[in-house]
């Protein structure tokens, strides 16, 4: 059991970042800054779409809430309601960061746009995320995970490599924008603690995970006229997988002549070891495909445990697939404290994901869990006093 920590600072510590998005690209950024030490005031809805679905104590507690919004005090504020919405400027007007993805129109419908509120608080970093570019002629269309997929190349990788169209069953877009998000916030404050001058900074959904995918899928057609086609070729290969081993599933990377001859060596087959094709200076990549293959037929020689041994001795990339039923009793997850449970004040005993970077001098915490909606609403306005 962790102990929650509710004096911590962080490096984030006295930087005050309001939270007005939905769903988890504006929630989960908003968390990670409050998770290194920023005061993160969310303004909400009940009718939030996180706090819609699954719950076990109270109604809106939700797993993705609970997973979105630690390191948060809620404030609840009808933003159509004149009185209301003036105290959500208020708050506004005293933080360093607003995070928004509402869309424009409902943004100046609310005097909310940067413009507005630039006026009020010039030192003030708006970040602003949206499904596309407000200057496209889709600035207006509805995004979701699944469509931004679509629009970034991503469907279009996964049908040429495993042959059918499927989006990656994680919500990427969304999550690469929330890391997005809170790299490009860090880097606004930082300007704007050098000239005392604020900025509004767009993150569009499509922009952001097409940059991400064509990283190394752009490939062949990184030169003008293209020289080869596009998609990184390891990772297209037919059959690139975990493979089955004698008594599970392991990712097993042999990545050049000598992994593989040891490898092959290891399940037995001298002949494969001895093959040309592994006994160059370098692995041809128009291999991959029978070496994937091959890789696939003589993992199920040794068991997984086996497995790690072999690679580890032979420096050959590897790791057991981990199951996710089972992640709280793996070794490596338990003692990174990268899954702990935590006692939440209304929903009793819960589980929670551990902060991935690790600070030498200012580290970050866990000192409040996820809100129930409105809950610090008091609290906090008392504040504007």
């Amino acid at each position: 059991m962790t102990d929650i920590t509710p004096t911590a600072a962080g490096p984030l510590d006295g930087v005050r970042v309001i939270d007005l998005s939905t769903v988890v690209m504006g929630p989960y950024a908003a968390q990670i800054m409050g998770d290194l030490g920023a005061d993160v005031i969310k303004i909400e809805s009940p009718a939030d779409t996180v706090r819609v679905g699954q719950y076990r104590t109270t109604p809106g507690m939700t797993p993705l809430n609970l997973n979105v919004n630690r390191n948060k005090r809620s404030v609840a504020l009808n933003l159509k309601d004149e009185a209301e919405r003036e105290q959500a400027l208020k708050l506004i007007d005293t933080a360093d960061v607003l995070i928004t993805n509402m869309r424009p129109g409902a943004l100046s419908r609310l005097g909310m746009n940067y413009a507005d509120v630039a006026a009020r608080n010039p030192r003030l970093v708006y970040a602003h995320a949206q499904g596309f570019r407000s200057d496209s002629d889709q600035a207006g269309n509805a995004a979701y995970d699944e469509t931004v997929q679509a629009s970034s190349g991503l469907v279009d990788v996964a049908n040429r490599a495993l042959g059918e169209p499927v989006y990656l069953p994680t919500i990427i877009g969304d999550k690469v924008s929330s890391l997005t998000i809170a790299y490009s916030v860090l880097a606004a404050l930082v300007h704007r603690d050098k000239t005392g001058q604020g900025q509004q900074i767009e993150i569009p959904m499509t922009d952001t995970l097409l940059a991400f995918n064509l990283v190394e899928h752009l490939a062949g057609h990184t030169y003008e006229p293209a020289e080869g086609p596009t998609g990184f070729a390891l990772s297209m290969t037919k059959g690139h997988a975990a493979v089955r081993t004698k008594d599970g599933l392991a990712c097993v990377i042999p990545y050049n002549p000598k992994n593989f001859r040891d490898f092959f060596a290891a399940a037995g087959r001298p002949e494969l070891a001895a093959d040309p094709r592994v006994n160059g200076e370098a692995i041809d990549r128009a291999d991959n495909e029978w070496l994937t293959g091959q890789i696939a037929a003589c993992a199920p020689a040794l068991t997984t445990e086996e497995w790690a041994e072999v690679c580890a001795k032979h420096s050959i990339p590897m790791a057991p697939v981990l199951e996710l039923d089972r992640a709280h009793d793996d070794s490596y997850v338990r003692d990174g404290h990268l899954l702990d449970t935590v006692e939440h004040p209304s929903e009793g005993t819960i589980r929670t994901v551990g902060i991935p970077v690790k600070f030498s001098a200012t580290p970050g915490s866990i000192r409040r869990l996820a809100p129930l909606a409105g809950q610090d609403t008091a609290e906090v306005l008392a504040e504007l006093v």
